[in-house]
């Protein structure tokens, strides 16, 4: 039976260029801030290799998701599950878009804890400096009320905001590589900074070769980049909720989403790699608090940063209340007490986690590592296979053969990752991210 209208999702109320805003705000996550560290570790060249084939794989899952969606007459990717496997897919899926946007919120609450307060020192000296009450704070009078929106699209307003708050950022990383000396001087030493800059030429008049960009680079770090650039394209389980209140023109909005955060990922990690090279940072804005912690511009990119990953928890928050609600309330109309309870449980569990699990990152670089290669990869090809009748597409068509290596990439995707994190906790290092 089609599921136009599952979990209070009502078809065709929604804008193109609304669903364009809350796809790609979806997309977008604080994984932006870790790309220039992973150009670093890659080169020029085999960054944007690698960006482009991962944003093509992503741009094909989600095709495969609308073209399921539109043969069943399904808008629900747990339900998509249940079609393919029963209660065991819908469960698995259920649970995997749970724990991959709990491990994402998570994330954005840990910036709001770690960065808010920078930027009330900065700006009014004195003040609450405790980031465990700012994040409370945010979640009750921010991210709580836009939770309880009875429809994604609504969100399409905040959601164009928040993406231009990540404009604002990219424009300021560019606008900095031009301002920065290179090498740069810690900010320390920036009594000294006029004489120790002279280096940044040797003595012949050669560029310092820390200053020369590396078109292909390949060290221990590198094999990180590619679990990281995956999972900042996860966005799978907006598209449907998404879709069900378009109703057309999805592919296009996922790829014009898709094509701005691509352009997006790239110049940011461009520009940021191209102001500090080989000093740049796992976390991008650290290193611009290197020179200059009080830059008024770099202040003001963190005030934009908050409030793009702030806004974008509630779009990430719509799929988690829906994926329980199938799990759990599978029959049920749309219903508000329960709307709100659920998002209310889900924020104090969120918040939960991040003011008293100061290592629970590292548990979500494990989730993140199983359920992004599910959502994308894995999972869109499995249910292909088994929905579409052999009678239609035999296992040796060609889109069966696709959807069969696409799977194959998702478990070789998997175990990439979880050894890379694995190999980080028995070294002691912890530099794996989930990148989203």
């Amino acid at each position: 039976m089609p599921d136009y209208h599952v979990a209070g999702y009502r078809a065709g109320k929604t804008s193109f260029g609304m669903s364009v805003f809350n796809l790609g705000n979806a997309i977008m996550g604080s994984g932006i801030l870790g790309l220039a560290y992973a150009m670093a570790n890659t080169g020029v060249v085999l960054f944007l290799v690698l960006l482009t084939v991962v944003a093509v794989l992503s741009s094909y899952s989600i095709h495969i998701l609308l073209k399921l969606s539109g043969i069943v007459g399904i808008r629900a990717y747990e339900q998509l599950g249940y079609r393919a496997f029963g209660t065991p897919g819908k469960m698995a899926a259920g649970i995997a878009i749970t724990l991959q946007n709990i491990g994402a919120m998570s994330s954005y609450l840990y910036i709001v804890k770690y960065e808010f307060p920078l930027v009330i020192q900065a700006f009014l000296n004195e003040w609450y400096m405790n980031g465990n009450y700012l994040v409370i704070i945010v979640s009750i009078a921010v991210i709580l009320p836009l939770a309880l929106m009875k429809q994604l699209g609504y969100l399409g307003y905040t959601s164009g905001f928040s993406l231009s708050c990540m404009v604002f950022f990219l424009i300021s990383v560019i606008y900095k590589k031009f301002n920065t000396p290179c090498p740069f001087t810690d900010f320390s030493f920036n009594s000294t900074a006029s004489v120790l800059n002279v280096s940044a030429m040797d003595p012949g008049g050669e560029p310092d070769p820390a200053c020369i960009p590396k078109m292909a680079n390949l060290n221990s770090q590198t094999a990180y980049t590619i679990p990281i650039l995956a999972f900042a394209f996860v966005c799978h389980p907006e598209v449907l909720p998404i879709y069900t209140e378009l109703r057309k023109y999805m592919q296009h909005v996922a790829n014009i989403s898709i094509a701005v955060m691509y352009c997006m990922y790239f110049l940011a990690a461009l520009f940021g790699y191209l102001t500090f090279y080989g000093e740049v940072e796992a976390e991008l804005l650290h290193t611009y608090s290197r020179i200059d912690p009080y830059d008024t511009l770099i202040l003001c990119v963190r005030v934009a940063v908050l409030i793009a990953v702030t806004l974008t928890v509630p779009i990430v928050l719509f799929p988690v209340r829906r994926a329980i609600q199938q799990m759990i309330f599978p029959n049920k109309t749309f219903n508000w007490p329960r709307h709100i309870a659920i998002a209310f449980v889900l924020l104090t569990f969120i918040n939960m986690l991040v003011i008293f699990a100061p290592n629970i990152l590292g548990i979500f670089g494990v989730i993140g590592a199983t359920s992004a290669p599910c959502l994308i990869f894995i999972f869109p090809a499995v249910f292909y296979i088994r929905i579409v009748p052999k009678e239609e597409e035999p296992m040796t068509s060609f889109p069966k053969v696709m959807a069969v290596c696409f799977a194959a990439i998702g478990v070789l995707f998997m175990i990439m990752s979880l050894s890379f994190i694995i190999i980080d906790w028995t070294s002691g290092s912890s530099k794996a991210s989930s990148g989203h």
